[in-house]
């Protein structure tokens, strides 16, 4: 591992590589903010890839992509004399000895949830800090990642259920609404069609608006399981999407081996590549 003089040298070289894309080339010179955005949203979730797989050398080289933006929003703001790459350092360690007492101050935590417990409170203590518990949950966190966050945020107030496996409970009184729901959606949609009713009728429309809702408060119960359990369901679902990928991907390998399109396989045959899929990955 490199010394810290090291590391502060590596820094400084990438601030003036930094400031020669920034006054020599075309294409950095022409950023912006709004410019950079779409492609800061592709390597986070590059990284995030390189994550969740453990791919070390990959994890090291997303994290230089990631590092390359922050230096590069850092130039852009030095450039307006809003801030740089300095301000960003110091207001990132001034948060950082805010919330943590335990560690720069004479609180105590001995454990991970009761540092998580005096989280929130801090934070609304900051200057321009959260107004409100939930306020700092960014609206264009994709919905899975914020009921994470969001109920994770009103557990380190006191607001959980007392015994994880309480939350089962709520799991299944959703399940039963949203069931209710589906079958009266059902009933409905073959009553119409005995009447001659078109579909676009505003009461079944009212009734799918309804059965998604409920569709809605069954995966919030489940996100809230996971997050009782320690398990994070963006990391699960994940998972289970490559899974999917990896066996889908054998079936149509074997349709193409046999000479056939998938839609030509029966679901007898899908079944049954599927399945083989699946013992080699237990293999």
């Amino acid at each position: 591992m490199h010394t810290r003089e090291e590391q502060i040298k590596a820094f400084g070289r990438l601030l003036d590589v930094m400031d020669e894309l920034r006054e020599k080339c075309p294409w950095d010179r022409k950023q912006t903010n709004q410019t950079l955005r779409p492609n800061t949203i592709e390597e986070t979730y590059e990284l995030c890839d390189a994550l969740l797989k453990e791919d070390r050398k990959n994890i090291c080289k997303e994290l230089g992509d990631v590092l390359l933006h922050v230096v590069f929003y850092a130039k852009i703001g030095s450039e307006t004399q809003d801030f740089d790459i300095k301000d960003v350092c110091d207001q990132l360690c001034d948060k950082l000895i805010f919330r943590h007492p335990h560690v720069f101050g004479n609180q105590k935590a001995e454990t991970a949830d009761e540092v998580l417990v005096k989280w929130e409170q801090i934070k609304q203590k900051e200057k321009d800090g959260n107004k409100t518990v939930l306020s700092g949950v960014p609206e264009s966190l994709p919905s899975l990642i914020k009921a994470f966050r969001v109920q994770e945020k009103a557990a380190n107030v006191g607001f959980d259920w007392e015994r994880p496996e309480e939350v089962w409970d709520k799991v299944r009184e959703e399940y039963a609404e949203l069931q209710a729901e589906l079958n009266s959606l059902k009933a409905q949609r073959e009553a119409l069609e005995q009447a001659g009713v078109d579909k676009k009728d505003v009461r079944y429309h009212e009734n799918r608006l309804r059965a998604e809702q409920e569709f809605g408060d069954l995966l919030f119960s489940l996100v809230n399981a996971g997050r009782l359990y320690k398990i994070n369901p963006d990391n699960a679902l994940e998972r289970t999407n490559q899974k999917f990928i990896r066996r889908f991907g054998y079936v149509e390998q074997k349709a193409k081996e046999m000479g056939k399109e998938l839609k030509d396989l029966t679901l007898g045959e899908m079944d049954a590549f599927w399945n083989e899929a699946k013992e080699q990955e237990r293999k």
